[in-house]
């Protein structure tokens, strides 16, 4: 039997009660050193570093319950940390007694959780549970609960119970996945963070269009569409019907929070797609954005279209700037485009927090792109041009560089 030894957590004292203010800087830094902490001990000792991650979880909650999580900081913190600790747990070779401590102690920091901090964590319970024989003990504690939750008759019983998503995670590491589905019937309304363990349970089954149908019929009012998508979409690349899975989900389900990050993660989850292909798709699926995909076609190589994409609609005009200020050299022609392109957007008017220095910075590059390209005489005329025909009211960009091209001010 393996035992976790005794040792001194260096992050213990810090995530005393109360032990943060209200400002997040702090503690988001002693989260993720406390992560660090663990993970290079549980290198070492892995049922050591499992036993710092329950402790660690144990003490988030008291320690952050005064912490501003109004800006999301903190909750990105303790949830990439949740992310980080479960494997911890789940992979430490410790014997059924040690395993069942951990997850006591676990479950009381859950009840306990009021914020809530560490509310994602039932979510992985079937895996701190390890074994489906301890999986199936849980299971078997918290489905009464979840039953009275769900009655019909709410007054007697009905509410919230932090342990539903436990107990859905430990039915299916106890590969009871019919009981997953009789549960849900329960349920008395269509919740996707419960009911995708419905689909889970299908897909374990081998049932795969079932359980498609049953993420599908989970849409509604308020209800994740991408996630819903990215379920579907994982059920049909891993049943080798990788088209299906493109055509159907993977704009929806690969969503991120830039253009060229949703680009990117597309890209390499279909390497058999070509990336004109893909990037002609996903500017269809977002009309008057075309610009917006600027930085994804630039950086698949895709120069021609970069530069039209960037003049069909409003393009960041620093973007763009920066784009012929990399490219310069390596490839002239796409930087001198992208940098008329720039100025082009700064005579309209667009741009964020625009300084004179960025207008100086778009026509230098542009005039270095052109020399480079051998288009010198041409790209001045083009610039005194697009900048002549400045008629808002301040004429910034006519201001900026008038003088040098010869521009007088109206």
């Amino acid at each position: 039997m393996i035992k976790p030894t005794k040792h001194k957590w260096t992050f213990a004292a810090r995530f005393r009660r109360r032990a943060f203010g209200w400002r997040s800087q702090t503690p988001v830094k002693r989260v993720k050193e406390a992560v660090a902490e663990i993970k290079k001990t549980a290198r070492k000792d892995p049922v050591l570093g499992a036993e710092g991650a329950v402790l660690l979880l144990e003490k988030l909650s008291p320690a952050l319950e005064q912490v501003d999580s109004s800006s999301g900081a903190i909750g990105t913190a303790v949830n990439n940390a949740i992310d980080a600790l479960v494997p911890i747990i789940a992979g430490a070779p410790a014997d059924d007694k040690v395993r069942s401590k951990w997850l006591d102690r676990l479950w009381k920091a859950i009840e306990e959780d009021d914020i809530p901090y560490i509310e994602l964590l039932p979510e992985y319970w079937g895996a701190l549970c390890h074994s489906p024989e301890l999986a199936s003990y849980w299971a078997d504690e918290l489905m009464t609960p979840v039953r009275i939750t769900w009655s019909k008759d709410r007054k007697a019983g009905g509410g919230y119970f932090k342990g539903t998503s436990a107990c859905l995670s430990a039915l299916l590491k106890a590969g009871r996945s019919k009981e997953i589905l009789e549960l849900l019937e329960l349920a008395p309304f269509k919740f996707w963070h419960y009911r995708m363990w419905g689909v889970k349970a299908l897909a374990s089954m081998g049932k795969k269009a079932e359980a498609i149908r049953y993420a599908e019929d989970s849409r509604g009012l308020n209800e994740p569409d991408s996630l819903i998508s990215e379920a579907c979409e994982e059920i049909l690349l891993a049943s080798g019907m990788a088209d299906e899975a493109y055509n159907s989900y993977a704009i929806e389900a690969n969503q991120k929070t830039t253009y060229l990050a949703t680009f990117r993660a597309i890209a390499k989850k279909y390497p058999f797609k070509e990336a004109s292909t893909i990037l002609s798709d996903l500017v269809a699926s977002s009309p008057g954005n075309e610009g917006k995909w600027f930085a994804a076609a630039k950086s698949a190589g895709l120069y021609r279209e970069a530069i039209e994409l960037a003049n069909l609609s409003p393009c960041d005009p620093k973007t763009l700037t920066r784009a012929a200020r990399d490219m310069k050299s390596k490839e002239p022609l796409f930087a001198l485009e992208a940098g008329m392109t720039a100025l082009r957007w700064l005579v309209a008017g667009y741009g964020y927090e625009i300084t004179g220095l960025d207008v100086r910075e778009a026509y230098d590059f542009t005039m270095e792109a052109s020399r480079n390209a051998g288009y010198h005489a041409e790209t001045m005329e083009r610039i005194r041009t697009l900048v002549a025909s400045d008629t808002s009211g301040d004429q910034f960009v006519s201001r900026i560089l008038g003088a040098e091209l010869g521009i007088s001010k109206r």
